[in-house]
Order: structure tokens, then sequence, then C-alpha cells
């Protein structure tokens, strides 16, 4: 079976593989990419279907730079107003800087589109892209083509190199904690839609079903704001809650938030875990438990990674390509 990846001492292709694959000079390529005239249209055609097979896109970059110039990264964030974000973001600029190398951060979750709007934009600039990407990582890596992309959060995705975490295992340490504390009335909050539950709520609810809990789950959007009214609503439906594992830090502010203006205190009457471990958790009141990921080591082992896959010491979709890391239990007032 024929792939569309390099190997191990491929590099990014130039316009003079697209030339060469095509039968035509450097200036043909020119005019065919940048839809300049003086070219016939079927050979027009035909440059750009090579170009996006081998994975070359003209780069912006490139035009003023000489021979040697530094890697360039997109990283594709869904929303920088979330704090876990911009955590992550900062340790993938620091590791990505110690190496060298160009970051270009595309915020994609404002109005701007999908995460495949964002590899767009960035393709002309970059040599490789980070990014939770969702269910568009396999569109993205067969845009850019040759040049990796490494996931995050998207376990199946059929990409150079992915991380994904262990929510089966984060899941457990959150429920046995609430179980170990004495709490008997488990509730959920998961964030999207009523009719689908994410990655991390089905890993919750699996849980549940093997160590035998009754679980609540409510929903809401991926914000504070969205958990506090949702919460409000489950309490006035399901009083008798008294332990609640949150989908992130985020939107446990939230559920504080709704706990408090319901009378409930934390964690007396019921007990509140997070998810992700951004310090936000630290600065509130009762000051938040959660499943905590190390953000530097997560942006280290994806620029790692990535690192790999560039140099060709990782041969994409190989063994190590896709590693899985595990939150630990930061336990906090709250629970």
């Amino acid at each position: 079976m024929s792939s569309s990846f390099p190997g191990p001492t491929a590099k990014r292709a130039t316009i003079l593989d697209v030339a060469a694959a095509a039968g035509v000079s450097r200036q043909t390529v020119t005019r065919a990419m940048n839809d300049m005239p003086g070219i016939k249209q079927e050979t027009r055609e035909r440059v750009q279907e090579l170009a996006r097979e081998l994975g070359y896109t003209p780069s912006r970059y490139a035009k003023g730079l000489v021979q040697g110039a530094r890697t360039s990264v997109g990283l594709a964030i869904p929303d920088l107003t979330n704090p876990y974000f911009p955590a992550f973001a900062s340790s993938v600029v620091e590791m990505a800087t110690l190496r060298g190398w160009n970051v270009v951060v595309d915020d994609f979750g404002h109005g701007s589109g999908s995460s495949l709007d964002a590899v767009e934009r960035l393709s002309p600039q970059v040599d490789a892209v980070i990014g939770y990407l969702g269910p568009h990582a396999a569109e993205a890596q067969a845009l850019l083509g040759r040049r990796p992309v490494v996931v995050l959060d998207e376990p199946s995705a059929l990409t150079a190199g992915g991380i994904s975490f262990d929510y089966p295992f984060a899941a457990r340490l959150a429920l046995e904690r609430l179980a170990e504390i004495g709490r008997r009335r488990l509730a959920y909050l998961d964030a999207g839609p009523a009719w689908q539950l994410s990655a991390r709520g089905a890993a919750v609810g699996r849980a549940a079903d093997d160590l035998g809990i009754d679980l609540t789950v409510a929903h809401a959007e991926d914000s504070a704001e969205g958990a506090r009214d949702a919460v409000g609503a489950m309490l006035a439906a399901y009083p008798g809650v008294d332990g609640l594992l949150v989908f992130n830090d985020l939107m446990a502010a939230g559920a504080l938030k709704a706990l408090a203006a319901g009378g409930r205190s934390v964690p007396g009457d019921c007990a509140v875990i997070g998810m992700d471990g951004i310090p936000l958790g630290m600065l509130l009141t009762p000051e938040l438990t959660t499943l905590s990921l190390d953000l530097r080591d997560v942006g280290r082992a994806a620029v790692d990674l990535l690192d790999g896959l560039l140099t060709g010491a990782l041969p994409p979709r190989s063994a190590g390509t896709h590693l899985t890391l595990r939150h630990e239990l930061v336990i906090r007032a709250s629970a």
C-alpha cells in the first residue's frame, strides 16, 4: 500500500520537486501556484495536483529568507479564552523556541471556522502542525501531505503522530476518590450537546458502570457560565447530589458558583472535582481538587514527537508516534 508520508530521510517538498515531477520549469510552477497568466490551464491543473500530492505549498516566509531558514510550526488552538489552551500553547512555544523554531498560532474557536480552516490558513507558512483538530485531523494531514501533523486528544486520527489521554484511568481516580470520602449520589457534568457524550464523558460512564455507581449526567456548553446554569438546573432536579465530577476546571468554577448560589457548601454538602489542573483551580474558594495534566510535559511531548517526525527518526504512524499520557489526582479542599 502506498503512503503519502515520507521515508526517514525525506524533507519538505520544494518547488524544484514539483517542477521535476511535472516536467516543467520552476517558473511554470510559480505561475501555476499563483494563478498567473502565461501557461495552459491543463498544465496549471496538473502542476497544482502534483503539488497537493507532494505536500508543497508556496511559503510566504520562504520568499524573503535565505537557505537554512528556521523550521516553522503551526499551532491550531480552539479557544484561547479557556486558560487550559494558553498554558498548553505557552509550553509548545517554549519547547519549540529552545530548538530555534518559529511558532505560528491560529485560534479558530471564535467564529473563524473549523480546525481545518485553521490548518488551511497555516499551511503556506509552516513545515508542520500541532493542534487540537478534532474530527478534521485526518483531513488536515491530507492537506499538508508529507508535512507531519501531531494531533492532540484524537486517538483514532490518521495523522503522522498524536498524543491522547487515558480518560478511563482519570475517571476511575475521580470516582474512587468521591466514594472514598463517603459520597453516594454522584453526578457528572459533560461539555457539549445532551445527545452526545464527549470522550471524557464516555469514559466516566464506563467507569461508573464498572464500579456499580448510579451516575447522574448533565450537559453544558464548555464555559463557566454554561456550567453554572446547568448545575443550577441539576440541583433543582436532583437535590441529593453530594459528589460532582466536571468536564474541566473552567466549568468546575461555574459549578462552584452554582452550588454557592444554591446555599450548598463545598465540600460539606457536595464535593467537586475538575479536570486539567490549570492554575485557576488554586484561586477558587475552596481550592479545586482536580485531575491534573502537567501541561509543560504535554507541550514537551508534542514538540519532541514532532522533532522526531521532522528529522526522520520517527517514521509517520510508526511505533512511538502516538503517545498516551495520564492525569494525576491533585487533592485540594473541594473534595
